[in-house]
């Protein structure tokens, strides 16, 4: 039978087959996975899997193989900077939780998720969470940061999840599709979900008041069903979103500001830092591309 992953622990799964009955499942010898990626976690939730059952009454099953995935999204593993994670599969788009305080969330994590989801064909949407939070100079660092990104091409909602505020149109941009959560710890994440899936309650905690980092409060990546259609998975808070598989010379083709003017530099090759000619760095100059989407370009290639 096929079935969905909803769950994954590591060393159980949680999948619910196509009659929408729940099972409780293990892999058993080796996996035939026909689209490997070498990864920590072979199988990942949203992947559709083959099942054969195991005992009727109790529901339990064994995975015998994965479907191919339409794609998939993945960071360095939390474990080992070395190899790679994958962070959910079958995606119709990546939302990222982000705070101007309270944490803050840096623009270099924020390039980080974009260009990740740029790398692996996934749309990305920005939620600005605690709106509230926004005066004086926050309020200005958010307007210059939302601008930035609309000015690119991509979709931003500001919200104050816990007083349940700015949540229509992010209701619409959910709906009848399956949509991964991302975020730092304390970004409100949980509180989000818990406005579009009520009966879930997940686990929402403080932000830590002498650090100003949030809290995890999701172990596991896991997958609920929206009650209008469409799926939400919540994954655990992240401290690092670490890039993985990519080459010096490819990441500014993941900036869609650069992308559309890389052809325009004088060497094929040109990897936008010192090279005469280069149509990017003029564009920086000229304020056409931000200076804070270049230097997160810089950082990143720096860490390559």
């Amino acid at each position: 039978m096929i079935a969905t992953i909803y769950k994954s622990t590591g060393s159980f799964y949680l999948a619910y087959d196509e009659a929408g009955t729940k099972w409780s499942c293990r892999v058993r010898g080796k996996l035939k996975i026909d689209n490997a990626i070498s990864s920590t976690n072979p199988i990942a939730v949203g992947d559709q899997v083959q099942l054969q059952a195991e005992d009727e009454g109790e529901r339990t099953a064994v995975i015998s193989a994965i479907l191919d995935r339409h794609n998939y999204m993945v960071r360095t593993s939390p474990h080992n900077r070395h190899q790679k994670h994958i962070v959910a599969a079958n995606l119709d788009q990546a939302l990222l939780v982000a705070t101007i305080r309270e944490p803050r969330t840096s623009q270099g994590f924020i390039d980080r998720f974009l260009l990740t989801a740029e790398a692996y064909h996934i749309p990305a949407i920005i939620v600005f969470n605690k709106a509230d939070l926004l005066e004086g100079d926050y309020y200005e660092e958010w307007q210059r940061r939302k601008e930035i990104f609309e000015a690119i091409g991509y979709k931003t909602f500001t919200a104050t999840a816990i007083q349940g505020e700015g949540l229509d149109a992010l209701r619409q941009q959910l709906k009848d599709k399956t949509t991964l959560f991302s975020g730092h710890s304390g970004v409100g994440k949980s509180t989000l979900i818990n406005n579009f899936i009520p009966h879930q309650n997940l686990r929402v905690q403080e932000v830590s008041g002498w650090s100003g980092k949030g809290q995890h409060t999701t172990t596991f990546a896991e997958m609920f069903d929206l009650p209008g259609g469409g799926r939400i998975i919540d994954t655990p808070g992240v401290k690092e979103f670490g890039i993985v598989d990519m080459e010096a010379d490819e990441l500014s083709h993941y900036f869609p500001e650069m992308r559309d003017r890389i052809h325009d530099c004088r060497f094929n090759n040109c990897i936008h830092i010192n090279e005469p000619g280069c149509a990017v760095k003029e564009a920086v100059a000229a304020g056409e591309v931000s200076r804070e989407r270049y230097d997160s370009y810089v950082a990143i290639l720096e860490s390559l």
